[in-house]
């Protein structure tokens, strides 16, 4: 679907008057961060010209836009996922109006499982590095891409050491879902090196890096995923790990959007 995301940029720079600075996605069960933003206005999804609508419990649909420690802000409240329908261009459309409303630094932030059992659920994991495990455009063997900046991981990690919030490092890999990974899956995901496995971000990631932005993914690791452990997964368990993590979460956001805001 074709999207004239200027016009969309318009309406959101006329609603809020934000035209530069840096934005986050918050992913399933993350969207409290924005009760930290000041002055905030928001802006629902469904109010912004042919702007769709996120389908997945904890994804709220609107972005909160202000300021964090006088850094200008914008917070997507909510993603899109390919395994709701939508086709790339719908999953990375917030991606394309953060960077026509002048975004320069985005925090890309996902729950996602664990594919080793010495990363536990509630630890906080930086992304040094994806795969696209969804085979969609090739059978070949997925491929690990290194491309996030040494400058902004070393933002990431100082943030942590400030707020006192433990980090772990990953490789992410991108499973187009709607089902959890069997325990085959999981296999074959760590043995290529994975650590953390989930159904969106690498196509935002993706985008990002097309346009020329800085990105930096940060995971919630929410469960074990499939065959780490002996019980099933659900949808609630990634909402309740989220919701009891929210507090390091938000300290290590925080931190990590006051470092790169020296930046700008």
């Amino acid at each position: 679907m074709k999207y004239n995301v200027s016009k969309m940029a318009d309406y959101v720079g006329s609603r809020s008057g934000f035209t530069h600075g840096m934005a986050v996605v918050l992913g399933s069960g993350l969207g409290d961060f924005t009760e930290q933003i000041q002055k905030p206005i928001v802006i629902t999804y469904h109010a912004i010209p042919n702007y769709p609508l996120p389908t997945v419990e904890g994804h709220t649909g609107e972005f909160v836009i202000g300021n964090y420690k006088n850094i200008p802000l914008i917070a997507a409240k909510g993603r899109f996922h390919y395994y709701e329908g939508y086709d790339i261009e719908t999953v990375t459309l917030p991606i394309q109006l953060f960077h026509k409303l002048g975004v320069k630094y985005i925090i890309i932030t996902n729950a996602a499982g664990s594919a080793r059992k010495s990363i536990s659920p509630g630890t906080l994991m930086v992304i040094k590095g994806y795969a696209d495990c969804t085979f969609r455009e090739s059978p070949n063997t997925p491929q690990i891409v290194n491309n996030t900046s040494s400058e902004i991981l070393d933002c990431v990690k100082e943030a942590s050491k400030s707020v006192k919030v433990k980090l772990e490092k990953g490789i992410y890999c991108w499973t187009q879902g709607p089902g959890y990974e069997t325990p085959a899956e999981v296999e074959y995901i760590r043995n290529l090196g994975g650590d953390a496995v989930g159904m969106s971000t690498v196509p935002e990631l993706q985008a990002a890096e097309q346009l020329g932005v800085e990105t930096i993914g940060i995971s919630i690791i929410t469960n074990y995923a499939a065959g780490i452990l002996d019980q099933p997964l659900t949808h609630n368990e990634v909402i309740e790990t989220a919701n009891r993590t929210k507090d390091d979460f938000a300290k290590l956001i925080g931190a990590t959007i006051e470092n790169i805001g020296e930046h700008l």
